[in-house]
């Protein structure tokens, strides 16, 4: 499907904790691959996170001073990069890292206050307040419930994977003209 060589689409998740922001996106990607959308993913995690473990070669490499350590095999290879910053890095920073030459879209998971289109996560059993009144770049909102919603904003079934797949595929000439 990657035809375009330029910066791929973002499309966000945004969500409160413990909505299902990850167990949705795991159900998701495999339509969207099965559609041949090529995706990159970004995923917000919070503050000293670890992809390594001590005791691993590689772990204790970064841990001794190194800077930047690529872990490869003939299947992957992971880069971690060790940095200090004044400010938290913006979400455009990360984007910059991905190889946008093979991807047709990039999944965002968290950066919920980034000015980017995204799909809100909503389930009004958990008594948090909608987002979409207070951000303009809600273009879809996946429930549990069914809700009222301006006619801009696109409802869908938080438990339908199947339909928030169909919604992206339709929406992603849209987003490239938007991202």
């Amino acid at each position: 499907m990657n035809t375009v060589k330029q910066t791929p689409p973002v499309l966000g998740f945004a969500a409160y904790s413990n909505t299902g922001k990850t167990t949705l996106l795991v159900k998701l990607l495999p339509l969207l691959c099965e559609r041949g959308v090529c995706v990159g993913m970004i995923k917000h995690a919070h503050h000293d996170f670890d992809v390594d473990k001590p005791g691993k070669d590689s772990f204790e490499l970064r841990k001794a001073g190194a800077q930047q350590m690529l872990v490869t095999s003939d299947q992957r290879w992971a880069l971690m990069v060790e940095r200090e910053y004044e400010h938290a890095p913006r979400l455009e920073e990360h984007i910059a890292h991905l190889d946008h030459a093979t991807l047709d879209l990039i999944l965002v998971e968290g950066f919920k206050q980034g000015q980017f289109p995204k799909i809100e996560l909503h389930r009004p059993s958990m008594g948090k307040p909608l987002l979409f009144p207070k951000d303009e770049h809600i273009i879809a909102i996946a429930s549990d419930s069914p809700l009222i919603v301006p006619d801009h904003i696109t409802l869908l079934d938080i438990n339908n994977e199947h339909e928030i797949a169909d919604f992206i595929c339709r929406r992603l000439p849209k987003l490239f003209m938007t991202g």
